[in-house]
Parts: C-alpha cells; sequence; structure tokens
C-alpha cells in the first residue's frame, strides 16, 4: 500500500535523493545528484537533452540501478527495492512515449495501473471467488471515478489506440493515479501538445494535485507551462545539479540562462 504522507513524512521531505550515481558502463549518467520535494508540491526538472533528467526517474522507479547514493520516500530506502514495491509504496510514472495499449479500452488500460490492488491473488480466486470478484469490481469503480475527474467518462469503452494524442495523455495520467500514488512522476507530459492543450494540460496537472493529494515531480522543456506550473524547479546540466529555486529564482540565475534558458527561448 502507499506510504501515509502524516505517518511517515513526520514533516519532512517526500522524496528525497542523497548523493545519486548512476553509471553504464563508462557513461557516468549522473553525479552526485541531490534532490528534496516537500508533500503537496509540484517540482519542475529542466535541463538540455542528455541532462539526467529521465535516469533520475528511471533510478526512483528502479529500470535505472543505482551505483551510489539513496533515494528514500517518506524517509524509507527505495533504491534497493524490485520495481513492483516501488509502485505499491505509491511512486507511479508517466513516460515520454505513452505506454498505451491500443486495442484495449480506455477502462482496461487504467484498471491496468490497479493491477497491484488486486494481482497476484491466485489462491484467493480458487478458494474465495466472491471476495475476488468483489476486490475487482471495486477496482472498477476506483477506475471510474478517475476517469470521470478526468472527464474520460465518455470514452471509456472506446479502444485507446483511436484517441486524439491529447486525451491519451490524459488516460495515461488516469492509468497512473489508479495505483493511488503518493508520488507522481510525469515525463514530458506536454510534449507534442498545441499551445492551447499545453494550458488544459496545466490545469488538469494541478487539479490532480489538489484534489487526489500527490506529489509531483515532472520532466518538461515548455518553460512556460514550466514557470507558470511549479512551485519549485530543479536544474540539470551534464548529469549534475546546476541551480534550484523558485521559477523566478532559476530564470534569473546566470548559471542556468547561460546553459539552458538562453537556448530555450
Amino acid at each position: 500500500m502507499a506510504v501515509d504522507l502524516k505517518a511517515a513524512g513526520n514533516g519532512g521531505p517526500v522524496l528525497s535523493v542523497e548523493n545519486v550515481d548512476v553509471r553504464f558502463g563508462g557513461i557516468h549518467a549522473l553525479k552526485g545528484v541531490s534532490l528534496s520535494v516537500n508533500a503537496g508540491e509540484i517540482c519542475g526538472l529542466i535541463g538540455p537533452n542528455g541532462a539526467g533528467k529521465t535516469t533520475l526517474f528511471n533510478s526512483i522507479t528502479r529500470l535505472s540501478a543505482v551505483t551510489a547514493g539513496s533515494i528514500r520516500l517518506c524517509g524509507r530506502a527505495i533504491e534497493a527495492l524490485p520495481a513492483r514495491q516501488i509502485i505499491q509504496l505509491g511512486v507511479a510514472r508517466t513516460f515520454q512515449n505513452l505506454g498505451i495499449y491500443g486495442a484495449m479500452t480506455v477502462l482496461e488500460n487504467v484498471m491496468l495501473g490497479a493491477h497491484h490492488l488486486t494481482g497476484g491473488r491466485f489462491i484467493e480466486a480458487v478458494l474465495r471467488p466472491g471476495r475476488a470478484r468483489d476486490r475487482e469490481s471495486a477496482t472498477e469503480q476506483h477506475c471510474r471515478a478517475i476517469l470521470e475527474h478526468l472527464n474520460l467518462t465518455g470514452v471509456a469503452d472506446k479502444t485507446a489506440g483511436s484517441l486524439p494524442y491529447p486525451t491519451q495523455k490524459r488516460m495515461e495520467i488516469a492509468r497512473a493515479l489508479a495505483s493511488r500514488p503518493t508520488v507522481l512522476l510525469l515525463d514530458e507530459p506536454a510534449g507534442g501538445l498545441t499551445h492551447g492543450e499545453v494550458a488544459e494540460f496545466g490545469e488538469l496537472v494541478t487539479r490532480v494535485r489538489d484534489d487526489h493529494g500527490v506529489t509531483i515531480v515532472l520532466i518538461e522543456h515548455h518553460m512556460g507551462l514550466v514557470m507558470s506550473l511549479c512551485d519549485r524547479i530543479e536544474v540539470f546540466h551534464l548529469g549534475r545539479n546546476l541551480a534550484s529555486g523558485t521559477p523566478a529564482e532559476v530564470k534569473a540565475n546566470p548559471a542556468v540562462i547561460d546553459a539552458y534558458l538562453g537556448r530555450a527561448r
């Protein structure tokens, strides 16, 4: 089950990354990276391509192994835990390239996000089929409520592959929310969206944070969205921390302007 923020956080950071190194053979992808995110924050990660942002997400979710350093969720070390257990503890994510199942319905895709809530219960399904059905029904109701909140009820029974790209983006967030996360990691959520769609998506992310009580960390290259949406921004460059602060502080930082913002404009 997800970590209880009030019970486990004790006022400290929900997610903390301390001096993390990641190596792929001779490539030093992350070099002593540190990050601290408090409950309810929307924290943005920015930096040039290859700065290490997605590698950090992969390290948090155990798609990449940490060579050195620690990663903690509400004070609990998670850097050595299996990926499934990290999901169960309350970390969910989306990806740059949507991992949707186009032939499945939107509801079926979203229910996959809740698989750890019902999966792995073969004995119960055999010995107590009624209880297993009740659990599955409760999960479906949970997922339908998320679809309603994200204005996806009307497409719940449509195949995911038939949907417009912005709707698929919303569906992927719905699938992540189905796991009842404490921390939601969004990897370039505005990628491929028009200017108007980006504004709507920013409103959606804020609503998800406020209504679902999740802490959000997002990687994004759309500077308008990052500056308007995030409470705090962490800047990465060449696998290292470059700067940290509020949007106003980061925007005025000469090192950030030289390394990234000057070119991003």
